[in-house]
């Protein structure tokens, strides 16, 4: 019997059953199944037989969302705490027994699960009842959908097609080492010197790349010795970038001066470089990508999945975003604001240059985190009282500053959500080795907003399959809003201009990652139409690119670029077309904070964060009444911008 015939028959037999008025919702419903019902599932018959017993007549369907709510979230909420503490050795700091905590990271208790929701049937129990429509759909209509209809989405929506369990062996081991590799990748700077032979980091000193690499960059601008320190880093990132620091830095065996302008060691030139090690983990996630593809016909590539699936915005609307930052009318203002600031012409390591208003040396901000925290043990104590300092009432503060887990991470800072409301989020950030230090407090501050989108967006949205938000941009908004408050918690005055500044800073910010964004979606671009590429080949084509965007977008203001600065960001090779991201959240945070800023901030982070999981853009229009608008920032940043001249 063919699948159209049994199709036919399976629905009449369900219209006889429940009526005329199912007909429609059946018929869909039916098709769904048909569509991922495979050999192993059971003939014709059974499907058929399947359809029948486990329709769910539309009175009993709020039952239904119910139970698959609860079980989706008993499931991916356990197992997530899982895979947290299985990483725990390998994403904190302290001892270190790699042979072992390799493979307790890389250790899946249910790498078949996609698979398992087919075989034991519950996947076909969503899609036989519940609507699974397409993004366009969703855009469409979404914002006129109330929770039950978007749970019953996001329910439907959370089963994806069938991965073989050697496609997950392979995503799991190739991503854990490109993870590993980039969680590593700390530069030994002691025997640096600059252009002058001066060395002006510690013997001990590393610096991870790319993110303390770019923290140290600006957190040079305080120190009147500056500049000579942040011309010497940026050979430092160039080195990362293509490669060529010297093997013998990187296992920081060397004693002699490192000059990465020369790439000279005690003034001999560098023989053995550390080569192209990047790229082979960044091939290595490509490959991931096209084991993936043959398993998405409606998303067949690694871009397709994440704009269409994960961000939930079309890749079209996304590249324009990026480029109406760019190509602001605001920009040649905002650059000559920086280059008074600075008093100088702008170099390229500008493009990091975020402190428009003035910024305390960063020794004095040092010791004001450790006069009022101490190490990351002392902001964990004091976060219900950092929270009331914010406004939030002290039931509120007690109850979510309780709930953030502070630790120290190997890496790059980041936060990790409760995916049960019994569980803690996990504030991980960086810190000097005895003290938490101002690069880690700002990035704890940074991590706290995140968490307290996550715990609201946990405690406080209408239903368990809306926990979160649509995307990461929407939680890089918040980590953005709170992030900005670091000086405050500190105790910095703030002046009448704060809030012009704080907009200037945010749209220098999204300027400077709408770069490497581009850069990241033009590189994956290029690697579908060469699938074939190899690590120096994909090397070659990162540099031109790089090249290639800085002359169209910041050579005009920061002149020309050896180190192919748009390049440095490790997110590229650890988290595959994270970047983008970023520029969303800068643009979003703006939007919100603008929305906020005569309102109260607790309530409102309370309020938009506990609105749920809709589409990026219907979720904007509940938050602050209108879609996500890169314009919107430009304009606002160009007047901030005349108001700070203005002031001046």
């Amino acid at each position: 019997m063919s699948t159209m015939t049994t199709s036919c028959s399976t629905l009449d037999a369900l219209v006889d059953k429940h009526g005329e008025s199912c007909r429609v919702r059946a018929e869909a419903g039916i098709a769904r199944v048909a569509g991922r019902w495979a050999d192993e599932d059971g003939t014709a018959e059974d499907r058929h037989a399947f359809c029948i017993k486990h329709f769910v007549a539309l009175d009993r369907l709020p039952a239904l969302l119910h139970r698959l709510e609860i079980a989706m979230e008993q499931i991916g909420g356990h197992l997530y705490e899982m895979h947290r503490t299985l990483r725990r050795w390998s994403d904190l700091r302290g001892e270190q027994m790699d042979e072992i905590d390799d493979v307790l990271a890389m250790f899946d208790p249910a790498p078949d699960l996609s698979d398992q929701f087919y075989r034991q049937k519950l996947a076909f129990v969503a899609l036989l009842n519940l609507d699974r429509p397409t993004l366009p759909e969703m855009l469409e209509h979404g914002e006129h959908w109330d929770a039950a209809q978007w749970a019953a989405v996001r329910i439907c929506k959370s089963f994806g097609p069938r991965i073989p369990v050697e496609v997950a062996d392979l995503a799991r081991e190739l991503g854990h080492k490109a993870d590993t590799f980039v969680s590593g990748f700390h530069v030994p700077v002691g025997t640096l010197v600059t252009a002058s032979g001066e060395r002006p980091f510690a013997a001990d000193r590393k610096l991870l790349a790319h993110w303390l690499i770019r923290e140290e960059l600006r957190g040079s601008y305080a120190d009147e010795d500056g500049l000579p320190r942040q011309r010497s880093l940026m050979w430092v990132m160039r080195r990362h970038i293509d490669g060529t620091i010297p093997t013998s830095v990187m296992a920081d065996k060397d004693t002699g001066d490192w000059n990465p302008i020369d790439n000279t060691i005690g003034g001999v030139e560098a023989s053995d470089v550390h080569g192209l090690e990047r790229y082979e983990r960044w091939i290595d996630m490509f490959h991931v990508a096209q084991a993936y593809d043959k398993h998405y016909p409606d998303h067949p590539t690694a871009i397709a999945r994440k704009f269409d699936l994960a961000r939930e915005i079309p890749e079209e609307k996304v590249e324009q975003l990026l480029l109406d930052l760019l190509e602001s009318p605001s920009r040649p203002a905002l650059m000559s604001l920086v280059k008074e600031r600075l008093g100088r012409p702008l170099e390229p390591h500008d493009i990091y240059f975020d402190q428009v208003a003035p910024s305390k040396p960063i020794g004095e901000l040092n010791a004001m985190v450790r006069e009022q925290f101490g190490d990351h043990r002392g902001l964990q104590l004091a976060l219900p009282e950092i929270l009331r300092g914010l406004g939030f009432p002290g039931g509120d503060a007690d109850f979510l500053g309780n709930r953030v887990q502070v630790e120290i991470a190997r890496g790059s800072g980041h936060a990790m959500r409760p995916y049960l409301p019994e569980y803690n989020a996990w504030l991980r950030t960086n810190s000097l080795d005895t003290e938490l230090g101002w690069d880690g407090f700002d990035t704890a501050m940074h991590e706290l907003g995140h968490n307290l989108e996550q715990l609201c967006s946990t405690h406080y949205v209408p239903r368990p399959a809306l926990r979160g938000v649509p995307n990461t941009a929407c939680t890089e908004a918040f980590a953005f809003l709170y992030q900005a408050l670091a000086p405050r918690v500190l105790g910095l005055e703030e002046d009448a201009a704060a809030a012009d500044c704080t907009t200037v800073e945010t749209m220098l910010e999204a300027c400077q990652i709408a770069g490497p964004a581009l850069l990241e979606l033009y590189v994956w671009r290029w690697l579908y139409e060469n699938p074939k590429a190899d690590a120096e080949s994909l090397r070659s084509q990162v540099l031109t690119i790089a090249d290639e965007l800085w002359a169209t977008h910041f050579r005009e203001y920061f002149g020309p670029d050896p180190y192919a600065t748009l390049a440095a960001y490790q997110h590229m090779i650890g988290y595959p077309l994270y970047l983008a991201d970023y520029a969303l959240g800068h643009t979003i945070s703006h939007q919100v904070r603008q929305f906020v800023s005569k309102r109260d901030l607790s309530n409102e982070t309370h309020r938009i964060c506990a609105i749920g999981r809709l589409t990026p853009d219907a979720w904007m229009q509940q938050a602050v009444g209108c879609g996500i608008d890169a314009k919107l920032l430009g304009r606002d940043a160009g007047k901030a911008c005349s108001r700070i001249q203005e002031g001046c």
